[in-house]
């Protein structure tokens, strides 16, 4: 990854570049910022960039000896910490580095359910492990084999448990010499203050809507004004941009059912509500709780439609066309009644309850709300 193939963040990239060229490279970096930002592939260049052995002004030389293994992320200066998920106490992350390093070389833009997906764990909740410490620790009191400085990545670190977040807090108050963090984070509040305070702070921003349309022209064939529609939905995160092209059929159907369920039970039909949750109980748990999640962006979009600021709004064309005529039924009459019975919902399918009698008590409790509109 060079910094000439991440999408957007000038400023940021010359920060790094900067920092390289005045020899002043501080320990401990922590980017923060939002998802599909491109903060995880900031890090990587920026590592590259470091141990490049003819580096320019602006980027890594891409042909010396230490970008070639860069190119397979299996430079022997370069480390990883990523959240997993494991079977047995002694599985660190080196168990899952050759999935890491197909992802991130296929996709360096990516969500943690895609890393979890990867790695078949979509189930389970990924940790930053105690034992992980002791890695990081062994790897970087080892001299370094090619380069100045041993880099470590540090993926997610809010999602370290405490004991790894502690002695990490040690390394970074006593670190060995010539070492290099680069903490990646999307929730920098969740990660200990102190932590935080012995970091220098690295803020990456949304990605600009022109930046995203861009990046989908050169990786998609989609014309105006799809491209911008895709990317002012998107606000800011490639991921979610690339998520929207790839599952267009999904969220197509899940807006169907929307709108089946809106229809129905604003016009109390109950035969209609019936197959609804009979269709909904077909779909199986996991789609069950994303179409539910589906529905509260769609409650929460029509709601602001009201509020007539398009720039607000970030539907789709076929979404935007049912909610002209379906917004006025959304109010502050009615709005946290909705949005609580589809979380509800949710927190139920979430729990293993009976699906079939959960949608059609849903659509039941649908019925009174819409009318109080």
């Amino acid at each position: 990854m060079l910094f000439q193939n991440i999408y957007g963040q000038e400023s940021v990239k010359q920060i790094f570049t900067r920092s390289v060229q005045e020899n002043r490279i501080p320990h401990a970096l922590l980017l923060a910022g939002p998802a599909g930002a491109g903060k995880l592939p900031l890090a990587v260049a920026f590592a590259r960039y470091v141990c490049c052995e003819n580096r320019s002004e602006t980027d890594s030389c891409g042909v010396c000896a230490s970008c070639i293994k860069f190119n397979k992320l299996i430079h022997p200066d370069l480390h990883f910490v990523f959240p997993i998920t494991r079977a047995k106490d002694s599985i660190t992350c080196d168990y899952y580095l050759a999935s890491w390093r197909e992802i991130f070389l296929q996709q360096p833009y990516f969500s943690l359910d895609q890393w979890l997906a990867k790695i078949g764990s979509e189930e389970k909740n990924p940790v930053i492990y105690a034992n992980e410490s002791e890695e990081i620790i062994r790897k970087l009191n080892i001299k370094s084999y090619e380069a100045d400085y041993k880099i470590m990545i540090i993926w997610l670190p809010e999602k370290m448990n405490e004991v790894c977040a502690n002695k990490l807090l040690k390394l970074l108050e006593e670190p060995p010499e010539k070492t290099l963090f680069l903490l990646v984070t999307e929730n920098a509040e969740q990660l200990l203050t102190t932590i935080v305070s012995r970091t220098q702070r690295i803020t990456v921003p949304p990605l600009s809507k022109e930046t995203i349309s861009q990046a989908i022209a050169d990786r998609y064939q989609i014309e105006e004004p799809e491209r911008s529609n895709i990317a002012h939905i998107a606000n800011g995160n490639l991921i979610r941009a690339e998520e929207i092209i790839q599952t267009s059929t999904e969220s197509r159907e899940y807006f169907d059912l929307f709108a089946q369920v809106m229809r129905a039970s604003y016009s109390r039909n109950a035969m209609e509500m019936k197959r609804w949750s009979e269709a909904m109980a077909r779909l199986g748990r996991k789609r069950q709780t994303s179409f539910l999640q589906y529905a509260q962006r769609m409650i929460r979009e029509n709601f602001i439609l009201n509020l007539k600021n398009s720039d607000l709004n970030y539907m789709t064309g076929y979404e935007s066309d049912f909610s002209v005529r379906f917004a006025p039924f959304v109010n502050e009459r009615n709005i946290f009644g909705l949005l609580s019975e589809l979380e509800s919902a949710e927190r139920h399918i979430e729990r293993n309850t009976q699906a079939k009698i959960v949608f059609f008590d849903l659509a039941l409790k649908m019925i009174m709300l819409l009318k109080s509109s």
